[in-house]
């Protein structure tokens, strides 16, 4: 026996019996462990409860592994399908239909896209109300080829196309100049400028030709009608000119017992101010005798 087993045995020998012992029991009873029950209760409908409604959720959003509904997650990206409705802003970097079908945007009151830079400064604006296209740049290109048909930007506005036709019933204006090389009018019509209210100017610094190979050339106007060149001459190369409406000065060399020839043959004459008028025409000139036409007019 050792040293301490023999001091316990002889403490326990000397320690008072007691003739009732008294336990205490461990635990939880009475009402805390009904409480407790009831809060184990609770939690246990309520984890039933929102295990449920998450099915229930799950069922009617249609949630599978790919996506939800007739939003499908892929590798290419997201992929929806059907009618959809956006009530916040839509921030995406590609928009494009299935190749089978078109794409539609439609709106009650209008369809607004916008592009920002980085800084979220607004730098192009597409507004299919009134379709309006605010951007530095706007170009419309061909499906097959790129071929650029339009394009507009803040110093010029380019067409690409090989004709521009325009079927209004007012035709084109130009509030400025319009630079050419050639106007032509379609097959089987006529080409016609006008200037309804001012005068209609055409300028070359090479020359200004007006041919028509299988007509005729008219020049009609209400008051004068000038030609004028500066340095070089007024040619006029045809088979017959004529002039009419020349006024005829009077002229009679013949007695006045006799009768009046019929008169056939007419001078040509010209006035100081170069102005040109008929003369009878006789053995000698008779313009100096009908000069006073010069004076009359």
């Amino acid at each position: 026996m050792t040293r301490e087993q023999y001091i316990l045995a002889t403490q326990q020998n000397h320690l008072p019996q007691t003739e009732n012992p008294q336990f205490y029991p461990v635990g939880i009873y009475g009402w805390r462990k009904r409480c407790l029950y009831f809060f184990v209760l609770l939690l246990l409908v309520t984890a039933i409860v929102n295990l449920a409604m998450t099915i229930w959720i799950l069922k009617v959003m249609n949630f599978t592994v790919d996506g939800m509904g007739n939003l499908r997650v892929t590798k290419e990206g997201i992929r929806l399908e059907g009618i959809s409705e956006f009530l916040l802003p839509l921030y995406v970097k590609e928009i494009h239909s299935r190749k089978d079908s078109p794409l539609v945007l439609q709106s009650d009151r209008n369809v607004t896209l916008n592009a920002r830079n980085a800084l979220g400064q607004l730098t192009g604006q597409l507004t299919v109300d009134a379709v309006e296209a605010q951007c530095k740049k706007f170009e419309v290109r061909e499906s097959e080829g790129g071929r650029v048909l339009f394009s507009a930007n803040e110093e010029e506005i380019t067409i690409g196309a090989d004709r521009l036709k325009v079927t209004g019933t007012e035709g084109a204006v130009f509030g400025h100049s319009v630079e050419t090389p050639h106007i032509r009018a379609e097959p089987s019509q006529d080409l016609k400028l006008e200037s309804p209210t001012r005068s209609l100017i055409m300028e070359a610094p090479r020359g200004v030709q007006v041919s028509a190979a299988a007509g005729d050339f008219k020049a009609t106007c209400r008051k004068e009608l000038h030609l004028q060149s500066t340095e070089g001459e007024i040619f006029l190369n045809a088979e017959t000119i004529r002039l009419g409406n020349l006024p005829v000065g009077s002229f009679s060399a013949a007695p006045p017992s006799s009768p009046a020839p019929q008169q056939t043959v007419y001078e040509l004459c010209a006035c100081p101010n170069g102005k040109l008028y008929l003369s009878p025409a006789g053995a000698g000139s008779t313009c100096h005798s009908s000069s006073s036409i010069c004076l009359w007019h």
